[in-house]
């Protein structure tokens, strides 16, 4: 699929911007230098005639990357929610790509449901509506269960959906190869890498039985927290392209003003997403990685609503404590703290100063301190961002893209509800608490636990492994100078020991 014909997929790509007048409302949204645009223009008008016309009736940028296809929608959605950074005008159009697109047939979701399933839909269902959300992957129904009368959603993939984004994918990989090639400066940024990455999230994404797990998975983890609700899967109602979940009721987030009609705040709204986030983040290194204003409803009691698990984020404890770090030293205005933090993560090259790195980010983090947010230009902040990134030669870290992408997003989404919330300020309590339990004593003493669990399970080969040895040692020839090679298994059963003793003693106590 990788050939020369991805060309005239990108080619197309930036003729259809052109054609439908995307190309010139992005690069002023995005304020983009007098050269720039000049490039674009003089580079996209030749091409005009092979781009997409789209539909008409849609806004620019929304017209085009609908007629482009699902992976460039999926762009379209990360961008609508940050109206700080591409104005509200342009954030509002494309927040139709959220869960507003045109739908696909209800006659051929059902037959899909009946063909994954293996039973007309009738005998499953008493009832099926028509489409009630539409977005790049799937369209949504409204239904109820033949059996118990319940009410539930019924997730029904697009048609051919999966060579649609292979084919975006495979042009995506080539725009990469064309970026390292002929943009070395840019290879520190992985092209191929994200790409591969995007990938696999997205492949994931086509398969609704693991949708319905993480749904599931998401569900017992968040089962204890208050003003939260996760919608679960019926199993024998799922396959890998239907998936029937638990109809949530409930006010769209998109929908500020009908949120305050309905009584709520939507200041603490936005909040809560925020800290939600990153508790889950935080606590249990499993978080929901799309959480654009399309996948979340506010309740009628004021709990959120989490939905469409396709994307879901995972990061290991290491990576998750050297997170809360850099966070928390931004909160507390530690910019040196920061600044090691990243150092000794490895995400900046050894033989850079680590006190100039210091001051860039100070550079990054005072302005936001103190300032109501709705002044705070996000685009500038973070153009300055990539310039620090660019200076240090810091790589993209493939193991945080989607909770950096998800931060930026949870952000813009706790911004469009009240543009005075500053990220800092709310996200500080769930971190301290996270610092406290995770990178104190009581987190040493969880540590070493776990170290003498892993040691101790050795205890019952410890015969083995000093017969081993011992038979190594006698098939070896001696060497007068040698060092003796009973020390490895001396230390071997000493720790074995010293972890079966500490274990128990923990249990113990």
């Amino acid at each position: 699929m990788r050939g020369p014909h991805n060309i005239l997929r990108l080619i197309r790509t930036g003729a259809t911007l052109e054609r439908t007048g995307a190309m010139r409302e992005m690069l002023e949204a995005f304020d983009a230098p007098p050269s720039l645009r000049i490039a674009a223009r003089v580079l996209g008008w030749p091409f005009k005639w092979l781009g997409l016309k789209g539909d008409p009736s849609m806004p620019p940028a929304t017209r085009a990357l609908t007629a482009l296809g699902p992976a460039y929608i999926k762009f379209g959605q990360v961008l609508s929610t940050r109206p700080d950074v591409v104005g509200d005008d342009l954030a509002q159009h494309l927040r139709v790509l959220q869960d507003k697109l045109p739908p696909f047939p209800t006659e051929i979701a059902r037959a899909t449901i009946e063909a994954e399933l293996g039973r007309p839909v009738d005998e499953l269902f008493s009832q099926v509506s028509e489409p009630v959300a539409a977005a790049s992957i799937a369209q949504v129904h409204r239904a109820r269960v033949a059996t118990t009368d319940q009410e539930v959603a019924v997730k029904v993939l697009r048609p051919r959906i999966e060579k649609a984004f292979r084919k975006d994918i495979d042009a995506f990989y080539l725009a990469a190869r064309w970026i390292e090639i002929l943009a070395p400066g840019a290879r520190r940024l992985r092209p191929t890498d994200v790409i591969a990455h995007f990938e696999g999230v997205v492949m994931g994404e086509l398969d609704l039985r693991l949708e319905a797990s993480a749904a599931s998975e998401f569900g017992a983890n968040t089962k204890g927290d208050a003003g939260v609700q996760v919608p679960q899967p019926h199993w024998f109602l799922s396959s890998r392209r239907v998936m029937t979940l638990d109809w949530a009721e409930g006010i769209p987030m998109g929908e500020v003003e009908a949120i305050i009609a309905a009584g709520h705040d939507p200041r603490a709204i936005g909040e809560r997403v925020l800290q939600l986030f990153l508790g889950h983040a935080l606590r249990d290194g499993y978080f929901h990685a799309d959480m654009h204003q399309g996948n979340l409803k506010v309740a009628p009691n004021g709990d959120i609503i989490a939905y469409d698990f396709g994307i879901m984020g995972r990061i290991d404890e290491y990576t998750r404590r050297v997170y809360a770090e850099i966070l928390f030293g931004f909160i507390q205005r530690d910019y040196k703290r920061v600044a090691e933090v990243h150092f000794e993560a490895g995400y900046v090259p050894q033989d850079r100063d680590v006190d100039a790195f210091a001051q860039a980010l100070r550079a990054v983090g005072e302005p936001i301190f103190g300032m109501d947010a709705s002044h705070i230009s996000m685009g500038r902040l973070l153009n300055y961002l990539f310039e620090v990134t660019e200076r240090f030669g810091m790589e993209t870290r493939t193991e945080l893209i989607l909770l950096q992408r998800t931060m930026v997003v949870v952000e813009g989404v706790a911004r469009s509800l009240a543009p005075q919330i500053n990220m800092w300020e709310v996200a500080k309590p769930i971190v301290e608490a996270y610092i406290k339990d995770s990178i104190g004593p009581r987190a040493f003493a969880r540590d070493l636990a776990k170290t003498l669990r892993v040691l101790a399970r050795f205890g019952p080969k410890l015969p083995q492994m000093a017969e081993a040895a011992l038979m190594r040692q006698a098939e070896t020839p001696a060497k007068p100078a040698a060092p003796s090679r009973w020390w490895p298994v001396f230390w071997a059963v000493l720790g074995a020991g010293a972890a079966s003793a500490g274990l128990w003693l923990l249990q113990a106590l």
